[in-house]
């Protein structure tokens, strides 16, 4: 299945799939590829929507909806051992480009991806490796944001 497909079926990403609809991101996260999505869970955007899930899906926020979705999103299909090669060769940490534009930083703690923004926001790694026909998919526990939303 596609990034897009599996993210219709799981019980986990429906607020992910309602960003993807929101922001036109369907088309190419059904078809083109291949990405690196770190998806955000439901409880991950429960979590960083302090106001409800309304609010952030409005449509006079979709720009910055979008440059959130596309922050998430890597060019490319990094599974979790092409990350852990990375941090081996950058002394525990490396930097990924988004399509969004701006940088992730990947770390370790422990056994643990860790993945931060510019800001110092944390989401770790907690389901690795999904594999979809356009791409993968990892799972992470909180929302990052990009410098500029």
């Amino acid at each position: 299945m596609s990034i897009l497909r599996t993210a219709a079926v799981s019980e986990k990403y429906r607020t992910l799939l309602a960003v993807m609809k929101a922001t036109d991101l369907e088309e190419l996260l059904d078809h083109s590829g291949p990405f690196t999505v770190f998806a955000p869970s439901d409880h991950a955007f429960e979590k960083f929507s302090r106001s409800s899930n309304d609010d952030l899906m409005h449509p006079d926020h979709k720009k910055e909806l979008k440059a959130l979705l596309t922050y998430h999103i890597v060019a490319g299909k990094l599974s979790a051992s092409k990350i852990l090669k990375a941090l081996s060769r950058g002394k525990g940490k490396t930097t990924f480009t988004t399509l969004q534009g701006d940088s992730i930083t990947a770390t370790m703690k422990g056994i643990d991806i860790i993945l931060s923004d510019s800001f110092g926001n944390t989401a770790t790694i907690v389901v690795a490796d999904s594999n979809q026909r356009n791409g993968i998919i990892h799972e992470i526990d909180a929302v990052i944001r990009p410098k500029k939303l």
